[in-house]
């Protein structure tokens, strides 16, 4: 088992720093807005967190590579110690690019080290866990790369391979039993928290379509008044598209008489059979009820999963992020990697492009605050 960890923490490693290597030097500092950390924080925040949950705990006499960095790159770990705060990641143009490289290196080097002297169980377990924290932010990083380069003048290309793929099979609804299901994750391969307990939950019959709503329906529902018929939507979300101006999905332009998007090859033509992404919660909402559908359940999605293909994008859900019973924190600083976000934020099931191999799954819970958009968000509908 160690020998695959320490395999696989190899390959990840090197993974996040392929995810940038298309990037310019100047690109690593960028943050647009808040919810969009720089490049070069991602790179630093996910090597501090092997040296501060497994080198500073397991490996003897461990000298860290700054006193600054558990400062600079905690990221929410209140337990961890004080640190700049989000907004702030972006005035950070020190340490440098290159210094952070260096970080890097120094901390894999020392946890192929550390399994070298001394693969307990425990070390192989929270390296574990790095490793798909690791994951998470090689997603976020192309999350952020695209805002950053999708909201500059010119529309810069990005060389990495986050295309999504046309669902080509005949579009169809699938029918699911009433009935009593279980809930969660029961492999013994690695799931997060959040994944559990394992429960059961009654449904009434459903029928989910097999295939996500595409750009040519999106525009459908543009062209319908969709944005400018507040009976859609809920009072929060049209007050908050009202507020800030909000006509389309994310990196969309009406140019020429024709829409048009960033799509990380610069400014093209919206391809219609291609799914809807970068929707917010708000407006996923919005087009069901303009469909006379609705969202599916993070449960029912969960039992329906096995019917179609997924992956392309992560699906907004009904479902509010609560815990499941039986629902336990870890002790200290793990213990606020999930449950403390336990609250006015929604779940997304499925996978997206940007997800890393190997790190999707059926009974994966993603969350987001509804108002967001610049994650590789879709949705899929139920008739009501």
């Amino acid at each position: 088992m160690s020998k695959e960890i320490l395999k696989k923490f190899i390959e990840i490693r090197k993974q996040t720093e392929a995810v940038c290597k298309p990037l310019e030097i100047e690109d690593y500092s960028v943050q647009p807005i808040a919810d969009v950390s720089p490049p070069k924080w991602h790179l630093a925040h996910s090597t501090w967190f092997f040296e501060q949950f497994v080198l500073s705990e397991f490996k003897d006499d461990y000298q860290v590579f700054s006193e600054d960095f558990a400062y600079l790159f905690n990221s929410y770990y209140n337990n961890a110690g004080e640190r700049v705060l989000r907004p702030n990641r972006g005035l950070m143009t020190r340490p440098t690019v290159k210094e952070v490289y260096e970080y890097r290196t120094y901390v894999t080097d020392s946890i192929i080290a550390l399994f070298k002297e001394n693969a307990t169980n425990e070390i192989t377990t929270m390296v574990e866990i790095g490793i798909n924290h690791e994951q998470q932010h090689q997603e976020l990083l192309v999350y952020d790369i695209k805002y950053i380069l999708g909201n500059q003048p010119t529309f810069p290309k990005y060389d990495g391979n986050f295309i999504l793929s046309e669902e080509k099979q005949e579009k169809k609804y699938i029918s699911i039993a009433e009935g009593i299901y279980e809930i969660g994750h029961k492999k013994e391969s690695f799931c997060f928290d959040n994944e559990l307990g394992v429960h059961k939950v009654y449904l009434q019959p459903f029928e989910i379509s097999n295939k996500l709503i595409t750009n040519k329906e999106y525009i459908e529902f543009i062209n319908d008044g969709g944005y400018s018929n507040f009976n859609l939507w809920h009072a929060e979300g049209w007050s908050y598209i009202q507020d800030n101006n909000i006509k389309a999905p994310l990196y969309w332009h009406f140019t020429d008489g024709v829409w048009k998007y960033y799509n990380f090859n610069g400014l093209e033509v919206v391809n219609l059979n291609l799914p809807a992404m970068h929707i917010s919660y708000y407006e996923a909402f919005a087009f069901a009820e303009w469909k006379g559908m609705r969202l599916p359940t993070e449960f029912e999605w969960e039992v329906a999963s096995d019917h179609f293909k997924w992956g392309n994008l992560w699906e907004w859900t009904a479902s509010a992020y609560q815990p499941y019973p039986n629902f336990t924190k870890a002790d200290g600083a793990l213990g606020e990697y999930n449950g403390k976000f336990m609250v006015n934020l929604q779940v997304l099931r499925g996978a997206s492009i940007a997800t890393p191999q190997d790190h999707s799954r059926n009974t994966y819970r993603n969350f987001f605050h509804t108002s967001l958009q610049w994650m590789f968000s879709g949705l899929r509908l139920v008739k009501k």
